[in-house]
């Protein structure tokens, strides 16, 4: 399985892991000229050599009209937008420590959330890209709105800097796109300490919109002082990475480091390999299955907390039947669950059952790699799921779009089935 694989232990920001995924690519210069040909206004990306700690990587530089910004991420960038001044707010958001402080200079306008996903959509992009693009601007907007208190609708961006991480988003999607990894992983998220100045005062690391866009990641502070990860940083994580985990056995290909601006006592990069996963099963996660016998909950009321705990996040809720102490039957409540998701799942078992008790069971969980392909038909797409792994492949309709079919056209579900796999095969 082609595997992009990220090493964040000195955080994360837009611009670093664009410069990994560059070094990954097998024609750094050509992608560097198609993302300045896709139409963001006066902007210039460019990319050069760096070092830190004796380590060379690469360092990527957005300038906007010929001026080299420091705001690369949107790091509180935004106010709600009944104000009626504006503010310019430079940050540089690679990896400054207490020493960060913003500059008063030339008003900008600002542009609205609206706006930006205007301007993306106008540009020379595919599709998915668009897409991505758009998936994880909104990530950083609704992280901002929530920590504002204002709608999404009401939030507007520092126009210089949020093209500035236009750029570094639209090319991080880009990236991902042309090299088409399987499965994206990164470890847990070094986040920084320490506190970072803005306009609106002295905030805490990791930002309260970093801290947002990071809830149920695993993060952690090395008592690195400064903020290492950024909201553009942590938003691209949050939408690319499958599973945040130790590195699995993986034969190499290519390995790229892309170089903040700051330097530390330690090499200041995200580090990205490529290449395939060889024997996943050293590695397998650790995964919590925790269970509770219940004897005085209905049938509907058990559906409830089932079907929400899965809705949260579990990786499976299942029920046994059982039988208790003076011989009364009851429920075995069983959910799997990430060690991550554990806190949150075991909060909600106690919410929305009448337990008094969680039992935990720490094992490993062998899954086969699974990929969705789509078969188009006479009555409409259906999906068909494929796992394989460990010598075997095997492949299904979705249940939802048999059913549809076979609903549609008075057939059986196992007819409609049987002709959508004469159709794939």
């Amino acid at each position: 399985m082609k595997t992009i694989f990220f090493e964040c232990n000195m955080g994360a920001a837009g611009d670093m892991l664009m410069a990994a995924l560059l070094e990954l690519h097998d024609d750094p210069k050509g992608f560097l000229n198609r993302l300045n040909a896709i139409g963001i206004p006066e902007v210039i990306v460019a990319a050069e050599p760096s070092v830190k700690c004796g380590i060379t990587g690469t360092g990527v530089r957005v300038k906007i009209g010929g001026r080299e910004e420091h705001c690369h991420d949107s790091h509180d960038h935004s106010h709600n937008g009944d104000d009626d001044h504006h503010h310019d707010h430079d940050h540089d958001h690679h990896h400054d420590n207490d020493d960060n402080h913003h500059h008063h200079g030339d008003s900008h306008h600002h542009n609205s959330y609206h706006d930006i996903k205007h301007l993306i959509d106008r540009l020379t992009l595919s599709p998915n890209v668009k897409k991505n693009a758009l998936a994880v601007y909104t990530l950083i907007a609704e992280a901002e709105s929530r920590v504002h208190g204002v709608s999404v609708d009401k939030i507007h961006f520092h126009e210089v800097g949020e093209l500035d991480a236009v750029a570094d988003i639209v090319g991080v999607c880009m990236l991902m796109e042309e090299l088409a990894p399987d499965t994206v992983l990164s470890t847990p998220v070094n986040t920084g300490s320490g506190h970072v100045r803005c306009a609106h005062g002295v905030l805490p690391v990791p930002a309260p919109a970093t801290a947002r866009i990071l809830q149920n990641i695993p993060i952690y502070s090395d008592k690195t002082s400064g903020e290492l990860c950024t909201p553009t940083g942590a938003a691209l994580l949050r939408h690319f990475v499958k599973e945040f985990r130790e590195m699995p056995v993986m034969a190499v290909s290519k390995i790229g480091y892309g170089m903040g601006k700051k330097d530390f006592d330690r090499a200041n990069c995200v580090r990205a390999y490529i290449g395939n996963i060889v024997d996943d099963n050293i590695n397998a996660p650790a995964v919590a299955e925790l269970s509770c016998n219940l004897d005085d909950m209905t049938p509907e009321s058990i559906a409830f907390a089932q079907e929400l705990l899965l809705h949260e996040g579990a990786l499976d809720v299942w029920t046994e039947s059982i039988g208790m102490k003076k011989s009364r039957p009851g429920i075995k409540f069983v959910c799997l669950c990430t060690d991550a998701a554990k806190e949150k799942m075991l909060s909600l078992i106690f919410k929305h059952t009448t337990t008094l008790g969680i039992r935990e069971n720490i094992c490993r969980r062998y899954t086969l790699q699974r990929e969705h392909t789509e078969v188009e038909t006479n009555y409409g797409i259906v999906r068909i799921k494929t796992a394989s792994g460990y010598g075997v492949k095997k492949s299904k309709p979705e249940y939802e779009d048999i059913a549809k079919i076979a609903r549609e056209n008075g057939i059986s579900i196992q007819e409609a089935a049987s002709w959508v796999y004469r159709l794939h095969d």
